[in-house]
């Protein structure tokens, strides 16, 4: 009988990493891609992932959480050394890098559950061998995101699904995460169990949000920051990570519960897949299985890097991943400790525990979006990602004159957006003398695509302006006069420019004027 093939992922290289200059100004080798058990051990020496998705950079980020969780034994929230968890993970920080005993004893003693292959493949159901037909494997192609299957149109790269290029196997990896997260629902790979075969899926936990995350100026921090106090009832021996599992769950039985933050962020996946390796090369998967994991049930949707809104009915929801709306539009929601906007966003879970962190570190920290637009079934529409400058140093409670400033300007810059994009649309159905004008929404599009990126702009300007002191209690030292002229003069460049081909006639010349007043409220009393 032939040997498994092995891809230890505790060894192998498969995650790509940016070094610091100070890492790349020593004579170390630095290489591109890197185990996880280098990354624990240097994760100081990087600034961040490498990893091109969004969606998988978010995957990989919540597992590395919950490693970080164990080798610093801050899965618990009293370890019995008597220091609170808070002090616990500061002294940490202090010491300026992960511990080294710690990675060495849990990579140590889970190494058996860390091969991408073998008899329990890491964050996979080897029972799918058996529960799936071998003839109807959803394939490499369907497994990675960026790869067209089926009759889909080909857009990152062209394959065929008559002879599928094999996929690497640190790359299938990364794809086999995306799946967990932001796997779609409908149909996949038939499964049969207890007599009973099913194709249905559900849509992982992820699918269609915006996750953000906390950033420092290395993967150590970041990774720091982005831990989950636990409660206190919460024991490692019961908050089990996917490959700590002593066994499988049951596929007709509910979702095991989950019992604390590891469990959270590694083991709420709706989907089962299996990684089907080429026996000749273990550095290749050839072939792969997709299907449900629960027939029935559903695991709780609470993610903790999510921004959860209110729908009218009263019913949350997380942000969802928009690849038009530029990430300072969220800023207030980010910062702000109670919730803010008509849909009352709660700004995520995560940041209440990275503000601590923050708060001693010599520069703030930042927030990565990482997410994909999709819908709620199985469309796949754009990847979405946005990093901040450092902005907690701003948090509402640790310098509250920030508060108004921050909304107000986020609103400001949003309401001259609606008017310049509604301005054009008028003007274009006036001049077409059309209501119902198609042009006109391509004439918004363009509007858009010059008001939002220099708006941006000017948002972060007037935001690294304001006092982070507290000696200027009015709105941090904001002048609301100005930056409205600021975005006005914006808004109008942008209706100029799409307006100005249509100015040469009479008729576009009068449709053009007339519409200009949106820019500045419009008509109320014409409207009504």
């Amino acid at each position: 009988m032939p040997a498994v093939p092995a891809f230890p992922l505790h060894a192998a290289p498969w995650l790509p990493v940016l070094w610091t200059p100070s890492a790349q100004s020593t004579g170390e080798d630095r290489p591109p891609l890197v185990g996880l058990r280098t990354l624990l051990e240097r994760s100081h020496e990087i600034s961040g992932l490498a990893i091109a998705e969004p969606p998988a950079h978010s995957a990989v980020l919540r597992v590395l959480y919950a490693f970080t969780a164990r080798v610093c034994g801050l899965d618990e929230d009293d370890d019995g050394s008597g220091m609170d968890w808070s002090e616990r993970r500061l002294e940490i920080l202090d010491s300026g890098r992960l511990p080294a005993d710690g990675i060495a004893a849990y990579l140590d003693a889970w190494a058996h559950r860390l091969d991408l292959f073998g008899e329990r493949p890491w964050m996979q159901d080897p029972r799918l061998s058996e529960q799936c037909d071998p003839a109807r494997s959803a394939g490499v192609n369907k497994l990675v995101p960026t790869r067209p299957s089926g009759n889909n149109h080909s857009w990152f790269t062209h394959v065929q699904d008559g002879a599928p290029d094999p996929v690497p196997a640190g790359e299938a990896a990364l794809s086999l995460l995306t799946w967990h997260y932001y796997g779609p629902s409908g149909r996949g790979s038939a499964r049969t169990v207890g007599g009973k075969a099913s194709a249905n899926m559900k849509a992982g936990p992820l699918r269609g949000a915006l996750s953000y995350h906390p950033v420092g100026s290395t993967l150590f921090e970041t990774l720091l920051a982005g831990l989950l106090r636990p409660d206190p009832h919460v024991r490692r021996t019961q908050d089990r990570c996917m490959w700590e599992w002593d066994e499988l769950p049951d596929p007709d039985a509910p979702p095991p519960p989950v019992l604390g933050p590891c469990s959270r962020l590694t083991a709420v996946s709706q989907h089962a897949l299996l990684l089907v390796p080429n026996p000749n090369d273990e550095h290749v998967v050839a072939d792969a299985f997709i299907t449900w994991a629960y027939r029935d049930g559903r695991l709780p949707r609470n993610d903790p890097f999510l921004i959860w809104q209110t729908s009218q009915q009263g019913n949350a929801y997380p942000r969802p991943a928009d690849s038009g709306r530029a990430l300072w539009r969220d800023i207030d929601a980010l910062l702000l400790h109670d919730p803010v906007g008509t849909a009352q966003a709660h700004r995520p879970e995560v940041f209440s525990h990275a503000q601590e962190i923050s708060d001693v570190l010599d520069t703030p920290l930042a927030v990565r979006a990482l997410g994909f637009e999709q819908d709620g079934q199985a469309k796949d529409r754009q990847f979405v990602a946005g990093l901040t400058p450092p902005v907690l140093g701003f948090a509402d409670k640790s310098n509250p004159a920030t508060t108004s400033a921050v909304g107000w300007l986020r609103r400001t810059g949003e309401m001259f957006g609606r008017r310049v994009e509604y301005a054009v649309r008028r003007a274009c159905q006036l001049y077409a003398n059309d209501p119902k004008s198609r042009e006109a929404e391509s004439w918004a599009e363009r509007a858009a695509a010059l008001y939002w990126p220099r708006a941006e702009d000017e948002f972060w300007s007037q935001f690294g302006a304001l006092d982070r002191t507290g000696t200027l209690l009015v709105d941090a030292g904001l002048d609301r006069a100005v930056v409205r002229r600021k975005f006005l003069r914006i808004a109008e460049q942008a209706y100029t420019t799409v307006t100005d081909p249509v100015c040469h006639s009479q008729r576009g010349a009068r449709a053009v004027a007339d519409a200009r007043v949106e820019l500045y409220g419009g008509n109320r009393r014409a409207r009504a």
